[in-house]
């Protein structure tokens, strides 16, 4: 009887929600974290940035509240501390990566990104359903009085949450299909825009999105400006080829990280600033910039290799099992 109500209360976008949140063990307060950042995003994250006019007057209150609960814990700034820069995050992902993510043909489950995704909780891709996909009005942009134009650029991945996004704002989000995907993030990234796979730990702990983010406007890219460690790098840095490049200065204007430079009529890259996205390296007239491995800056996010280290990594523990 008690089920039936629910059942005709609740809606069954956030009966699924729940009840993959309570199989992967999560607490009620961390399931209605997820819920109230699905459900009112454009109020958090305006709040969550200041923007919302609200924020002055109700944002300590807010927080102090979140933190009594468990929902956020911004008690420490540093990257795999356990403080609120491992809640929520990001990873830069090139364009071909971008595009890998997008066309996942099969459910997938890589549960442990530690690698990858150097922080301490959200770290696993869970693709349940990975060709529904949700095209959601940023936020961010939406936050920002004058923001970026077009809005329609956040990609919402796989279920629970992309049925949970159609559902709740049919008004700033619809349903499209990889292709489509595909062609926002082309789009966004010929604009000069940087992909990002995000992941959040009230989020059933995964990625559940690709967001397309440009500095001026993107929350969690004023945050790392602003020192905390919010996005990790793509594993990988831009190199130019000094005897191919004019100075032209296209990747230093398209360049969200401000990573490169021209200096005497050569473009220069900061290894220290740059995170890989490689815009650089597709907008260069010259095709001079490229990207190289950086095992110092991690792994890259690439669903086809992970799955191939996560298939080895549990043959070879069966193989070990047997051996004993």
């Amino acid at each position: 009887m008690l089920q039936r109500v629910f059942d005709s209360i609740i809606s069954p976008s956030t009966r699924a929600f729940w009840r993959e949140s309570r199989s992967s063990g999560q607490s009620v307060a961390e399931f209605l974290h997820g819920y109230i950042y699905m459900r009112w995003p454009y109020f958090y994250i305006a709040m969550g940035k200041g923007t919302h006019p609200l924020a002055e007057k109700m944002g300590e209150p807010l927080a102090r509240i979140a933190n009594m609960l468990g929902l956020w814990r911004p008690d420490s700034p540093a990257q795999g501390s356990g403080g609120f820069a491992d809640t929520y995050h990001g990873k830069t992902i090139p364009p071909a990566a971008a595009r890998k993510l997008i066309t996942v043909r099969r459910e997938i489950t890589v549960p442990d990104l530690e690698k990858v995704i150097p922080y301490s909780m959200a770290r696993a891709i869970i693709l349940q359903h990975p060709d529904h996909i949700a095209l959601l009005d940023c936020p961010c942009r939406l936050s920002e009085p004058d923001h970026c134009t077009p809005v329609d650029v956040c990609l919402i991945v796989g279920e629970p949450f992309a049925g949970f996004i159609l559902e709740h704002h049919p008004e700033k989000s619809r349903r499209i299909t990889q292709q489509e995907a595909l062609d926002v993030v082309r789009r966004e990234n010929r604009r000069g825009h940087v992909s990002h796979a995000f992941f959040k730990e009230a989020l059933l702990g995964r990625y559940y999105a690709i967001c397309n983010c440009c500095s001026c406007c993107c929350g969690a890219m004023k945050a790392h400006f602003a020192g905390l460690p919010m996005l990790a790098s793509s594993g990988y840095l831009a190199q130019v080829d000094a005897g191919a490049c004019t100075g032209c200065g296209a990747c230093e204007a398209k360049c969200q990280f401000s990573a490169i430079r021209v200096l005497e009529t050569t473009a220069r890259v900061d290894t220290a600033e740059c995170m890989g996205c490689g815009i650089c390296e597709l907008l260069c007239p010259s095709r001079a910039v490229s990207l190289r491995r950086a095992p110092e800056k991690g792994l890259p996010l690439e669903p086809d290799n992970l799955t191939g280290t996560a298939a080895a990594v549990a043959a070879d523990t069966c193989s070990a099992g047997r051996a004993d």
